[in-house]
């Protein structure tokens, strides 16, 4: 079994926002509980390719195929985020390496957006706003939009991903009186919180079926553009779209072309294929769509759940038990 005083972790990431930033304390605090390990917490990439040369252990959101190849020690990748696909290609996927995830972290505030989310959209919140920073009482023209305010109780939740956000949202939405249907790759594990869970390849049957339409599904060579014309044609004219994966699991062209055509109700995205939005893209005046700037994961407590897992996984890690949130790199998640 590994020992903390021959372990060597490296900790990076770098980004622009600096909620998704490895925190320095976090990096103390493993050097307190595990005497002897190394840790390097690297602010940025600059001496990465050095520092993970003998690395057992990385912590971060990107490895380069590049970085990847100096890691002859590497046994090890934990990956801050929940979605990996930044992280499947064919050098890793080849490789002994184990990568485990964040999913479990990021649960409980994907979930909470996503209604607030499914709420707004519901109540036609955007339409309020605008015309308040209009300053205009427009209780009658608010009324006569299409689809007009209406309630939860009663309508149906596609989500698309049923995995452990998916039944998260699943859970809430359930408790506010709505029928939930998950779309998912084996439909036969992991259902709690829904009246029916379908294959992957139905998705299209159960479209017609929504209210709502949540997204929420790993990126994968299978699900990438997943959501193009055809989707959008097969949900219902009243129905709102809303995307809390990955931008590229959408074809932003179709959901421009769905907006503008009145070929669904409505969307909300959390995320797009560029990030951040660029000021030309179409989608900032696409009608009927509420942006908010890949906000879902983002709380107060976030590193420390994120803490929690990684104390989890380590201690794990040196009693040589199985670790939480292992990735089929197979499947991509």
């Amino acid at each position: 079994m590994p020992r903390p005083q021959d372990t060597k972790l490296v900790a990076c990431i770098r980004h622009a926002f600096d909620q998704w930033r490895f925190p320095a304390w976090l990096a103390e605090e493993i050097r307190r509980r595990y005497p002897g390990i190394t840790v390097v917490h690297l602010e940025d990439t600059s001496h990465l390719a050095d520092e993970i040369a003998d690395a057992d252990i990385f912590a971060g959101w990107r490895l380069k195929p590049e970085q990847f190849a100096r890691a002859a020690k590497l046994k090890w990748i934990h990956a801050t985020a929940a979605g990996v696909d930044q992280l499947m290609y064919d050098e890793i996927r080849r490789s002994p390496v184990v990568i485990t995830n964040s999913s479990s972290v990021l649960t409980l505030p994907m979930a909470e957006h996503t209604l607030g989310l499914v709420l707004a959209l519901a109540r036609r919140i955007p339409s309020a706003v605008r015309h308040q920073e209009k300053r205009h009482w427009a209780q009658q023209e608010i009324w006569d939009e299409i689809p007009h305010p209406r309630e939860l109780s009663g309508s149906t939740l596609v989500v698309v991903g049923y995995g452990a956000i998916g039944r998260e949202v699943g859970r809430r939405v359930h408790a506010l009186g709505m029928k939930v249907i998950g779309v998912k790759r084996d439909p036969t594990r992991g259902g709690e919180h829904a009246d029916r869970v379908v294959a992957a390849e139905n998705l299209e049957q159960v479209l017609g079926e929504g209210d709502f339409v949540v997204l929420s599904t790993p990126v994968t060579p299978a699900t990438q553009r997943l959501f193009g014309q055809k989707q959008f044609a097969a949900m219902k004219p009243s129905a709102y779209f809303i995307n809390i994966a990955r931008g590229i699991l959408v074809d932003t062209d179709a959901l421009v072309a769905a907006l503008e055509g009145r070929v669904i109700a409505g969307a909300a995205i959390d995320v797009a294929e560029r990030e951040p939005l660029v000021p030309e893209s179409p989608l900032w005046t696409a009608p009927n769509l509420l942006i908010t700037p890949h906000l879902a994961a983002v709380s107060e407590p976030l590193w420390q759940r994120h803490a929690a897992l990684l104390f989890e996984n380590l201690d794990r890690w040196f009693a040589g038990r199985e670790l939480l949130n292992r990735v089929d790199k197979e499947r991509g998640y």
